[in-house]
C-alpha cells in the first residue's frame, strides 16, 4: 500500500491538471462566443484598450530598449572571439523580432495586465458586484471578460511591433555610439536580413500572448475565492499561469513557423 501512495498522488495530480485544462478550455470557448455575439459593450472595450495598450507602452519601451542594447553588447563580445563582430545588426534584429520582443512584451503584459484584471474581477466578486450585474440582467462574461480579451488580442500585437522597433533601436544606439558601427550600414543590414515571416511570426505571437494574458486574468478573477486571501491567490495564480502558458505557446509557435 505504501508503494501505491506515490502512484495515487501522481494520478490525483494528473486528473486535477486535466480538469483545470478542461475548465480553462470551456471558459475560452465561452469567451469567444460572447465576443462574436451581441450585445457589445463599446465603453468597456475602449477602457480596456487604454489600460492594456497605451498605459503599457512605458514599461514595454523601457524593457525593449535595454534588452536590445544589452543584446548588441553580448553579441559583439561573443562575436569578437570568432572575428564575427559584423553580425551584430542581423542577430539583434532576428533575436528581437522572432523571440525576445514577443516574449518580453508578453511577460510584461502578464505582470502588469493579467494581475490587474484578476485583482479587479476578483474584488468585484468578493464585493458582490458580479452578483449585482446578474441581478441587472447583464452577463458578466460579456460585460467583464469579452471586452478585455478582445482588447488584448488587438493591442498586444501592436505593443510587440513597437517593442521590436524600440529594441532594434536600442541595439543600433549602442552599436553606432560605442561599438564603432556605421549607422547607414547597420540599418541596411537590419532591413535586408529580416523577412516577412519573421515579422508575421512576431505579430501572431503577440496576438496569442495577449489572449493568454487577458484570459488567465479573467479566468482566475471569475473563479477566485472569497475574502482578501482569495483575491491574492487569484492574482498570484493568474500571473503564474499566464507566464507559463506564454512560454509554452512561444515554443509551439516557434516550431510551427520555423521548423516546418
Amino acid at each position: 500500500m505504501i508503494l501505491l501512495q506515490p502512484i495515487g498522488a501522481l494520478g490525483r495530480a494528473t486528473l486535477g491538471a486535466m480538469g483545470s485544462i478542461g475548465r480553462v478550455t470551456l471558459f475560452a470557448l465561452q469567451t469567444l462566443s460572447h465576443m462574436i455575439r451581441p450585445p457589445f459593450y463599446g465603453r468597456e472595450f475602449l477602457v480596456a484598450l487604454l489600460n492594456i495598450g497605451w498605459l503599457s507602452l512605458p514599461v514595454v519601451g523601457l524593457t525593449a530598449i535595454f534588452t536590445g542594447a544589452a543584446l548588441a553588447l553580448q553579441i559583439y563580445s561573443g562575436g569578437a572571439r570568432f572575428n564575427a563582430e559584423a553580425v551584430v545588426p542581423q542577430i539583434v534584429a532576428i533575436g528581437m523580432v522572432r523571440e525576445l520582443g514577443p516574449v518580453l512584451v508578453g511577460l510584461m503584459i502578464a505582470a502588469r495586465v493579467t494581475s490587474s484584471i484578476a485583482a479587479e474581477i476578483a474584488t468585484m466578486k468578493v464585493t458582490e458586484q458580479i452578483d449585482a450585474l446578474v441581478t441587472l440582467s447583464t452577463n458578466p462574461m460579456k460585460y467583464l471578460v469579452a471586452p478585455r480579451v478582445l482588447a488584448a488580442l488587438v493591442t498586444v500585437p501592436a505593443l510587440v511591433a513597437v517593442g521590436d522597433v524600440i529594441g532594434i533601436f536600442g541595439g543600433y544606439a549602442v552599436a553606432t555610439g560605442s561599438l564603432g558601427f556605421n549607422a547607414a550600414a547597420y540599418l541596411k543590414n537590419t532591413v535586408d536580413f529580416l523577412e516577412g515571416l519573421d515579422i508575421l511570426s512576431s505579430l501572431v505571437k503577440g496576438c496569442a500572448f495577449g489572449g493568454i494574458a487577458a484570459l488567465m486574468g479573467c479566468y482566475y478573477g471569475m473563479h477566485s475565492g472569497r475574502g482578501a486571501q482569495g483575491v491574492g491567490r487569484a492574482t498570484k495564480g493568474s500571473v503564474e499561469a499566464a507566464a507559463v502558458l506564454i512560454l509554452a505557446a512561444n515554443f509551439l509557435l516557434t516550431g510551427v513557423f520555423f521548423s516546418l
